[in-house]
């Protein structure tokens, strides 16, 4: 006999698994984790990045100061080199930021932004996002290296390192003279002979002789040397040492 065919309409079809609409739910949260995860990852990163750059490459200093005007005007942003003198030698004309050998800055108290905003500027100028401010440091230009011999003035009114007069017309601000002071020092070991280059506006080596060092700068006390002016813009230039004022000076 002839089996009877079941009508497809009246069969039942497999029921089919439908996808929980919690799942969707679930997923989406996992999904915004991963990306604030890779966020985090990225900040951290570009922090830490930040960091080994300020402490080991490059940092960022606020010019206070008219001490090296022309050179540097109050509130130019610079940036120092922290390779010196780490790694690289110090050169007589080199502009360093190094820290108060002891008593040459007034106390300083830093601006108060409240607890909240000076915790973060803080945390910005640790990580290099933010420009070192000076309260501790000073930027000046090295005149004498150790063992040399600063005289002044010679009989045209220039300054004389180891015997041999030296030009510095292409730095020291116009209208300036060489030093206002008679000079007669021989640069200890280790020490740097530092002048600003608003020479009748800065309290350099020439006036701190009563001072821990004796006027002098250890070189353990150089962070760097300043060699670009970045903000302002207009501002903006590269400096270099001026080795031609130099270049005759014998070594002591």
């Amino acid at each position: 006999m002839t089996q009877p065919q079941p009508d497809p309409e009246s069969t039942p079809m497999p029921a089919r698994p439908v996808r929980s609409a919690g799942v969707s739910r679930h997923r989406a949260p996992k999904k915004g984790l991963g990306l604030l995860r890779e966020t985090a990852i990225i900040v951290v990163s570009a922090l830490v990045l930040s960091w080994l750059i300020k402490s080991l490459l490059v940092q960022a200093f606020f010019i206070p100061s008219a001490s090296m005007e022309d050179t540097l005007e109050v509130g130019d942003r610079v940036m120092v080199s922290r390779l010196v003198p780490r790694v690289l030698d110090l050169h007589r004309g080199d502009i360093v930021v190094f820290r108060d050998p002891g008593g040459w800055l007034r106390p300083y108290e830093p601006p108060d932004h409240g607890p909240i905003g000076n915790a973060i500027g803080r945390g910005l100028t640790a990580v290099g996002l933010l420009p070192q401010d000076t309260g501790e440091h000073l930027i000046k230009r090295v005149i004498g290296l150790p063992g040399d011999h600063v005289t002044c003035c010679d009989a045209d009114g220039k300054i004389e390192v180891n015997g041999t007069a030296i030009t510095e017309t292409s730095y020291i601000k116009p209208g300036s003279i060489p030093s206002q002071v008679p000079i007669d020092q021989t640069v200890p070991e280790g020490m740097l002979f530092v002048m600003g280059d608003n020479r009748q506006d800065s309290a350099d080596s020439r006036f701190n002789t009563s001072k821990p060092g004796g006027g002098f700068v250890p070189i353990d006390n150089v962070v760097g040397t300043a060699f670009a002016t970045v903000w302002p813009f207009d501002r903006a230039t590269w400096h270099r040492n001026p080795g031609s004022v130099f270049e005759q000076v014998p070594e002591p």
